[in-house]
Formats: C-alpha cells, structure tokens, sequence
C-alpha cells in the first residue's frame, strides 16, 4: 500500500497526500542527470572547439564544475518551480515541507548537500533504504530539512493545493451546503479520505462506503433529496467546508 501524508498549509486546511515512491523518485533523479550531463557535455565540446587541446588542470576544473552545475540546478528550479526540478515536473513529484510551506533557500540547499551522503557517495543505497522504511519516505536530506517528496496528481478525486487556494472566500465563490459547519474537521478528512481510496481502488467495497457516508451526512447538513452523483456531491462538501471554515 502507498504512503500518505497529511499536511495542514499556511490556510490552515488539512490535505492529504501520497508520498512519492522509491521507483518516481529515482526516475526524477535520473532524468535530471541525464539532463545536467548532457548540458555539461554540449559546453564541454564548445570550450574544446573555441579553445583547442586542454592541460591536465582543465579536467580537474571540469569535474569540480560537473558537481556545482548539479547542484546549482536541483537548487534552483526547485525555488523558481517551487519544489519541482524538471525530472519531477516529468515524474508528477514535487518537495514541499511538512509544515505545508514552500522549500526555501536553506531546505534545497541543505537536501542538495545531504545528498552527497545518502545517494551519491553511496551509490544511492541509503538513501533508497531510508525512502522505503521510513514513515514519511525521507533520506537524509528530506529529514534535515523537514521536507518529503508527495505525489502531486495520484487520484481522479484527489484535490490539488492549486485547486484548493483558488476558492480564497465567499467572494468568488457561493457555498452549496452552509450546514456544512455543523461537521468538525476530523469528519472532513474521512470524507477527503474515503473519495482518495475509491479513486484509487474502485472497488465495490469503496463504492459502499462513499453510498453510506453519504447516508449519515445528509440528515446532518438539512439534504432531504439524495444527490444523484455522490462523488460530486462529497467534494462539493469538501470545498464548502474550506470556504466557510478558513
């Protein structure tokens, strides 16, 4: 069974989200290898045909820059994309920090450091032992820098964070269901988790659950007349509870 979180953001909303798995996470680092070497290697010829036969002292000078190339990438598209180099805006992956902010300087900085120590340096053993037996799929770098790497789209019925800010108040947007207030969070996030564990396993015991929740909810929010479309009408709680709650 894959790995989830949950992180309350700085709007005070609870999401939950799956961890991304040893196989994504190792893909997104290869790509973005693959990607700095192939670049490395493109400036490498230019400098030879602009500058003709290299001494010894060149090779040295190029395997040092190798490494801060390296580190400068992952360091900056994961501040400018926010948690997201190229290989893991490929993977769907992305860093965020456990206390639901983005990754800063020091957090990308940090992780990109320890990296050395649990993947590189080791060719990647522990690093991969730790993302598969630790309770939040953290390496070193992740747990220095209190941040873990989440799937950003693992579900049909998982809401994006991006989905979440855009409803930002009862301006822009007209709640449903006002009862929903009556429901405390603790019910919000069984209802988050049972829309999450149908779009992940469509079965017909999760179907049941979803059909039964929606059974005990409706008394509590004043629904007399039941929903035709209950997925529908779970999120549609779901965003209700966030606007009048916040």
């Amino acid at each position: 069974m894959n790995k989830t979180i949950e992180i309350r953001t700085t709007q005070n909303v609870t999401i939950e989200y799956e961890l991304a798995g040893l196989r994504e996470r190792a893909l997104a680092w290869m790509l973005d290898t693959a990607i700095v070497v192939f670049g490395y290697y493109l400036v490498l010829i230019l400098m030879m045909m602009l500058f003709g036969g290299m001494g010894n002292w060149w090779g040295v000078f190029f395997g040092v820059m190798l490494f801060l190339i390296y580190f400068l990438y992952n360091i900056l598209f994961e501040i400018l994309k926010r948690g997201q180099s190229p290989g893991k805006m490929a993977l769907g992956t992305k860093v965020v920090r456990l206390d639901g902010k983005d990754p800063e300087w020091s957090d990308v900085t940090l992780r990109a450091l320890l990296q050395l120590v649990d993947s590189i340096f080791c060719l990647g053993i522990v690093g991969g032992l730790l993302i598969k037996t630790t309770a939040k799929a953290q390496r070193l770098g992740d747990m220095a820098a209190n941040t873990t790497i989440i799937k950003l789209q693992s579900s049909n019925y998982t809401f994006r964070l991006a989905d979440i800010l855009s409803i930002s108040s009862l301006q822009n947007y007209q709640p449903v269901y006002p009862q929903v207030r009556n429901l405390s969070e603790r019910d919000m996030i069984f209802v988050k988790t049972a829309l999450t564990r149908l779009g992940t396993y469509p079965n017909q015991a999760h179907e049941e659950l979803v059909e039964d929740l929606v059974t005990r909810l409706m008394p509590l929010i004043g629904v007399e007349q039941r929903p035709f479309n209950r997925v529908e009408f779970l999120k549609t709680l779901l965003k209700d509870y966030i606007v009048l709650t916040r």
